[in-house]
């Protein structure tokens, strides 16, 4: 490429001082010395430059006629200028798509204007940056869209552009979306759209068009095989198994149905009987399950339950002669292999009883839990101190300072597993319970090695290449439990591949058609390759490495097939519109990351591409969308993040509330808001169903009512946070800080091997989740129009671990704090 230089620098040769004429000349002939410069050309330039300067005469002057010289002399230059370059090779072309434009005319512009406005109510009209993202021209898109920002309808306008406008086949398209509510929502939209442009579409077109990853990733898989393939995942759901788009009630979930597991415990058993090194891992496993330890003795449940140290000491005679009696009476107690002799133990300097010793083991001591079988009772006679409770701060201290193995029985069949297991340990593989270091409570042991194989999974990786880069102590638990998984993830991939019909996890779908394979995505048909053409997904703050290679790879393929795969058609161009939100990223304990929108041109490479940002909500008043943000603001974004409140709730905001957890003022709040006519949602952080529960009889007086009413009248709903991601309410009720609770030392490994967040930081995993946790308080908040209240739990001692509510400020109009009123 040649620099064109400015008019002014140019003076004439024979117009220099003597001494840069001179130095010129010499500097000159060194460079033709050194082949860098022509000299005879470059002769010919200057006097060409000199003699056509001159002629022009002094009114132009001789810069400008040098300066024409010099372009006549530069051509004569490269025309005589015949060396040959060597070792000149062409660049490699990485992008996913062709150098194109689509063809959107100002006449196909200004009449889909015109239709928009005739035909949507004026609170549907797009803003201009909506019509950015409606009428973006490059392959390749992304659309920075905050809560409440009308992207669903946006996008829906695009794929209107696209086939009423553009006359693009509907069969080039896929929108994807999470999960099978959002898809639902998405399909009835877009639908009531298409027949406003009198456009029918009907509801098996809409079906095949809007899809999500996983059912879209299953109809690659059965392309491939002959003999009709089902995924693990649905295996076990009849509707499911037989319907080509069906979908994941939650892609975040691994609960493992009657069906999976008996299919996981089938192959168990049987690797446990053929591998020595599985059983020995296993047994290693079992043996330690026994008395899980409190692995961090600092940890606030720890520091918690020491307090109470003395005070259950002192009752513990009393709650073991109440257990064992409950027993007893039930016909349970003695259990066979067990010998039943109470002694004491001496914890911190404090007594602690135990109920008997496995005989076959007599190390191993065995304690009876309260609250299994009938007569056991809540309370003991005369004390507000409920036993399972009691049961609860002892199990914690003991294994915490005990330094004993004891094994905590919940029912008789738990230690009849354990004797079984003792008298045969070769031929029976026993089930139990395990905690991965890292994980909040223990799971079963085929559950642990279906979570920790889905995560590495999600991080797109390969779990026995990962497993072989992980370290751990010597006499970690966990070295011998990714040993093991190790070596049962493979065999059971396998064994589900035996299956009649064949069984995939979906991860395994999503693995066969990474960029990395391009020899299976060759062989996808034109007929679902093509509905890859224009690709449009929400919310992709939530994707994970493992489908973005998967995406990559099929648009690498479906650029390569080219005009083979659009022959005849008017979508003749693959291209890629994403839309989310990175603050609303809250699944990274699931593997997904932020980072692909972040850093989405880099991930994505295109020739050409559209940023745009919807900065416009139309959900809440600017004093919650400003106090969500203040929460959000340290967390790594896309810079230029400010949202703008334009909607009907922007009139009179009012702070966000935060108060000490109080549930009478809870109780009226709702009340109020209710007999106001308003829209609720209560959101707890943790709990569970019992949370749920207690929730529920705090504001029983209105959820009752609520209840009563058809589901499309109701206006109470109780959610966890993540379920209340994508719904909105006039009034939000916060209960629970969003706090960083346990650091996991083999997801920061993980995340290292897939290069995962900062290269320098050791925990990266645990850094993604502080992150998180802002982000999630971003979620709940912005769930609220009009109304947000916080309740925080009061009278906790100081807490080391960070957590969302770190960045309330102290002086920000956006937020009431009434803590600081005491």
């Amino acid at each position: 490429m040649h620099r064109e230089f400015a008019a002014p620098d140019l003076v004439p040769p024979s117009k220099l001082p003597f001494f840069k004429r001179h130095l010129a000349r010499i500097i000159g002939d060194v460079l033709s010395i050194l082949y860098a410069r022509h000299n005879e050309s470059w002769s010919q330039a200057f006097a060409r430059g000199d003699s056509v300067g001159y002629k022009r005469g002094k009114r132009r002057g001789s810069l400008e006629a040098y300066a024409e010289g010099y372009a006549a002399g530069r051509l004569e230059l490269e025309i005589k200028d015949l060396r040959n370059v060597e070792g000149a090779r062409p660049g490699i072309d990485y992008f996913l798509f062709d150098d194109w434009k689509l063809p959107i005319t100002a006449e196909v512009e200004q009449r889909m204007r015109a239709d928009v406005a005739a035909l949507l109510p004026e609170h549907k009209q797009p803003t201009t940056e909506q019509w950015k993202m409606i009428l973006s021209r490059t392959p390749s898109t992304y659309v920075i869209a905050g809560a409440g920002s009308g992207k669903s309808t946006t996008l829906i306008l695009r794929i209107l552009l696209l086939h009423h406008y553009l006359k693009f086949e509907l069969g080039a398209m896929t929108v994807v979306t999470f999960t099978r509510l959002s898809r639902l929502d998405f399909i009835g939209k877009l639908r009531r759209t298409f027949e406003l442009w009198e456009t029918p579409m009907s509801p098996e077109m809409a079906e095949a068009i809007v899809s999500t990853f996983h059912a879209k990733i299953l109809r690659f898989a059965r392309s491939l095989y002959d003999e009709k393939i089902n995924s693990f995942e649905f295996f076990g759901n009849k509707q499911k198994e037989d319907d080509s788009s069906a979908t994941l009630d939650n892609p975040f979930q691994t609960r493992i149905n009657e069906k999976q597991r008996a299919l996981l415990n089938s192959c168990y058993s049987e690797l446990y009987s053929k591998s020595p090194r599985f059983s020995e891992l296993v047994g290693a496993l079992y043996y330690h399950s026994l008395t899980f330890d409190v692995r961090n003795l600092d940890s606030e449940l720890v520091k918690k339950r020491m307090k109470a140290i003395k005070a259950v000491s002192e009752r513990d005679v009393e709650s073991m002669d109440l257990i064992e009696q409950a027993w007893a009476n039930a016909g349970v107690w003695p259990i066979q292999g067990v010998t039943a002799a109470r002694e004491t133990l001496l914890v911190k300097n404090e007594a602690f009883q135990i109920h008997g010793r496995i005989t076959a083991s007599p190390e191993i001591a065995v304690v009876l839990r309260p609250n299994t079988y009938p007569g056991t009772g809540t309370y003991r006679p005369k004390s507000s101190h409920p036993l399972v409770s009691e049961m609860a701060v002892k199990k914690t201290i003991c294994d915490a300072y005990s330094g004993k193995k004891i094994i905590w029985v919940d029912t008789a069949a738990d230690v009849s597993t354990l004797v079984e297991w003792l008298s045969d340990r070769a031929a029976f593989s026993p089930t139990f319970d395990y905690q991965v270091s890292g994980d909040l409570s223990g799971s079963p042991l085929l559950d642990c090695f279906v979570a920790a194989a889905a995560f590495i999974e999600n991080l797109g990786l390969n779990v026995t290449v990962a497993i072989a880069k992980m370290k751990f102590a010597e006499k970690d638990p966990d070295r011998l439990f990714f040993e093991a998984l190790g070596i049962f993830w493979p065999q059971f991939i396998e064994y589900l591949g035996k299956q009649e019909p064949r069984l995939m996890t979906f991860n395994q779908m999503f693995s066969l058609f990474s960029e990395g394979n391009s020899e299976n995505l060759s062989l996808v048909p034109d007929s679902i390759l093509r509905s890859m053409s224009q690709l449009m997904i929400d919310e992709f703050q939530d994707i994970s490495p493992q489908i973005v290679s998967w995406i990559l790879g099929s648009l690498q393929e479906v650029r390569r097939r080219g005009q083979d795969l659009s022959a005849g058609r008017h979508a003749r161009h693959s291209s890629l519109l994403c839309v989310g939100d990175d603050w609303q990223s809250i699944y990274g304990w699931r593997g997904s990351s932020p980072q692909y929108f972040i850093n989405f041109e880099k991930e994505f490479p295109s020739p050409s591409v559209t940023p745009i940002m919807l900065r416009e909500n139309f959900r809440s008043h600017q004093f919650i969308i400003d106090a969500a943000e203040k929460i959000v603001a340290t967390a790594p974004s896309i810079p230029g993040k400010k949202a703008r409140s334009d909607g009907p709730a922007a009139r009179d905001p009012v702070p966000v509330q935060v108060h000490e957890l109080d549930d009478e003022k809870l109780r009226k709040l709702v009340a109020t808001h209710y007999a106001d006519g308003d829209e609720i949602l209560i959101l707890y952080r943790e709990g569970g169903d019992a949370e749920r529960k207690r929730i529920e009889d705090v504001v029983r007086g209105t959820y009752g009512l609520d209840e009563k009413l058809p589901d499309a009248k109701r206006r109470l709903r109780i959610m966890t946070f993540h379920k209340s991601k994508g719904l909105e309410a006039d009034a939000v009720f916060l209960l629970g800080d969003c706090k960083f609770k346990i650091s996991s030392p083999y997801k920061n490994q993980v995340y290292r091997i897939a290069k995962m967040g900062d290269p320098g930081d050791p925990n990266p995993y645990d850094t993604s989740q502080k992150e998180e946790m802002l982000r999630l308080a971003y979620v709940g908040i912005t769930r609220a129009a009009k109304h947000c209240y916080w309740f925080l739990e009061a009278g906790k001692a100081p807490s080391t671990k960070p957590k969302a509510s770190d960045f309330i400020p102290s002086n920000a109009a956006c937020f009431q704090d009434s803590r600081h009123l005491r």
